[in-house]
């Protein structure tokens, strides 16, 4: 704990969201909401606006909609919110060597390291700047908190939303914290905060009279202790300037429950193609291949398998991952989908033994034309093809909610929405008068997917 307020906790208000009304005029003021759009989609940020009607993020798509059947409801641009976040903390390297990301729109400062603060009024003159800067370079907003623990300044930053500086004094913690709820402290979530209540713990200030003996007893000996320190106002974490990534994975939620083996094998395989292509962007290799699979009736179930080596080979993942598949029970259907390689390392050792399966596998197959799958399974192909349209029917391009776009004769703008063969876009630009909407065919040949522009100095 220190005894100034030099840490500092940034947060970005409504990233997401306020990027986007902040590309498109005719959004600005209006009810705002990111996410995925199928049937099982969820809330990624809503808009302030949208949060009066009640929405919020991690909340089901479907739930949102019925809350605010008007808002403009849109697909998430990571790369954009990407540029964006890449600003935001160059910016906050000018304040300090010690810069803690947590998200694309979160971080933690340590001032002190970075020279430019001492005490309270050196904190707060740091953070007014901060936002200012943040404001001329983006055209966005942040909320920054102020205080002498990680903990308290990240309290600090959700008291000063939307758009503002909340600092506060060391020493004031146990008071900040005793009426607040159970639920404001890290780690406590909705089980644990259930499991406090019915033991009659409901504000901090019930944790730190319950003593650590009482906290240990009811959530363990690391969580009770660590919750008694907390209830106290006491956290010693250091701000720590780089986090080592432990694994890379990704995953997919399918609007319909898949059945056929044969798809989910190929889903698989894509995932496992998507997963080695971040491994390799993030410098890294891994030796532990990991399976996730949620079926129909949201049973989730992880296989793991961990080879001889790291590796960032994209047929050694894949084939492990489908080894993987093999074992799991997928009848009655399948939601989500999940390839994740642990173990990382930043070197690769390429694992012979698995080569040399592969090359086994791949001699069989142009021998066979199929493999048979788990007992009671369809036989399994031993390489599955990539689907190719059908040569006389080009697929029909796909335009997301959201997304740029550029016509030949009117320029930039962004997809309204589209269906039964049609697409409605608005043309407008971050510096421009709300635009006028036009609606053309999905194939129309001077309508294509466009960059997006920047938020400020742009055209």
């Amino acid at each position: 704990m220190r005894a100034a307020p030099t840490i500092l906790h940034l947060d970005m208000d409504a990233f997401f969201a306020a990027a986007e009304q902040a590309a498109k005029p005719s959004l600005r003021g209006k009810p705002v909401v990111v996410g995925g759009l199928g049937p099982r989609g969820v809330v990624a940020t809503a808009s302030y606006e949208a949060r009066r009607f009640g929405v919020h993020s991690a909340m089901p798509m479907g739930q949102a909609r019925r809350l605010a059947p008007n808002a403009a409801y849109l697909v998430p641009r990571f790369a954009f919110y990407r540029s964006i976040s890449e600003q935001v903390m160059e910016l906050l390297g000018g304040l300090s060597p010690l810069v803690e990301p947590l998200s694309l729109d979160e971080a933690f400062v340590d001032l002190e390291a970075g020279g430019v603060a001492e005490d309270s009024a050196g904190a707060r003159a740091a953070g007014e700047r901060l936002r200012v800067d943040i404001l001329a370079t983006t055209g966005l907003t942040g909320s920054v908190g102020l205080a002498g623990s990680k903990m308290i300044a990240k309290i600090a930053s959700e008291e000063a939303k939307p758009d503002g500086l909340v600092l506060i004094e060391p020493g004031t913690e146990r008071e900040l914290l005793g009426p607040r709820s159970v639920r404001i402290l890290p780690g406590v979530g909705p089980a644990t905060g259930e499991h406090l209540r019915r033991a009659g713990m409901t504000t901090v200030s019930d944790l730190a009279e319950a003593g650590e003996d009482e906290l240990v007893r009811l959530l363990g000996r690391a969580h009770g202790a660590s919750l008694y320190l907390m209830a106290q106002g006491y956290d010693d974490r250091p701000v720590v300037a780089e986090r080592d990534a432990k694994s890379v994975s990704v995953e997919d939620t399918f609007d319909v429950d898949l059945h056929d083996r044969v798809r989910i094998r190929v889903e698989v395989e894509r995932l496992a193609e998507r997963c080695v292509g971040r491994l390799r962007a993030s410098g890294h290799s891994g030796r532990t291949i990991v399976l996730k699979v949620r079926r129909f009736d949201f049973s989730t179930l992880t296989r793991s398998e961990t080879l001889r080596g790291p590796t960032d080979d994209p047929g050694v993942v894949r084939e492990a991952a489908g080894r993987l598949l093999e074992a799991v029970d997928t009848t009655g259907g399948v939601r989500l989908l999940g390839v994740g390689v642990s173990g990382l390392a930043d070197y690769t050792q390429e694992d012979l033994f698995a080569q040399a399966t592969r090359a086994e596998a791949e001699a069989a197959g142009s021998a066979t034309e199929a493999v048979a799958g788990p007992a009671g399974d369809a036989p399994v192909p031993a390489a599955v093809p990539a689907v190719e349209p059908e040569a006389d029917r080009p697929a029909e391009r796909h335009w997301a909610p959201g997304h740029d776009v550029r016509h030949a004769v009117y320029g930039a703008g962004w997809v309204q929405g589209s269906g039964v063969g049609r697409v409605t876009v608005r043309f407008e630009e971050p510096g421009s008068k709300p635009g006028r909407v036009r609606t053309f065919s999905v194939d129309d040949p001077d309508l294509v997917p466009g960059e997006a522009l920047p938020l400020v100095g742009g055209g």
